[in-house]
């Protein structure tokens, strides 16, 4: 497999790891958008957070809230990010949560920022949609 992620991992390719746990690793981002960036991966590929077992799902995200104390503690706030697939972003095709310290004066907005502007819905629209998603 060709995956930096999975490189990374095996020793293959050196990373700043900042903790590891059975299921998960994290590390400094080797191209950080803030001083601070850190990333949290599974230790076993998968693309897409619903690709992982319950088991990887919750040691990935008990280690994303270990070291959230962490980066949270470099400004005193934390944008956590995951791109979960292609078309969301999403650069390396392995899961990967984003842990980016923030500030005010950082140049980044909100995730509403991030777009054009809202999207228009229909009552109808607003009710398929619910149905869609509704647990």
């Amino acid at each position: 497999m060709d995956c930096i992620f999975c490189k990374i991992v095996s020793g293959e390719i050196p990373a700043k790891l900042l903790q590891e746990t059975d299921n998960s690793i994290s590390f400094l981002d080797a191209f950080p958008v803030a001083k601070g960036h850190v990333l949290v991966i599974p230790k076993n590929h998968h693309q897409k957070i619903q690709d992982l077992s319950e088991k990887e799902n919750t040691d990935l995200f008990l280690l994303v809230h270990t070291m959230i104390s962490k980066v949270d503690s470099i400004t005193g706030s934390t944008l956590l990010a995951v791109h979960n697939g292609k078309d969301a972003g999403q650069e390396i095709p392995h899961v990967h949560v984003h842990l980016v310290p923030r500030s005010r004066d950082d140049s980044a907005g909100a995730i509403h920022s991030m777009f054009d502007g809202t999207v228009k819905l229909s009552d109808s629209e607003i009710d398929e949609l619910y149905d869609k998603l509704k647990i």
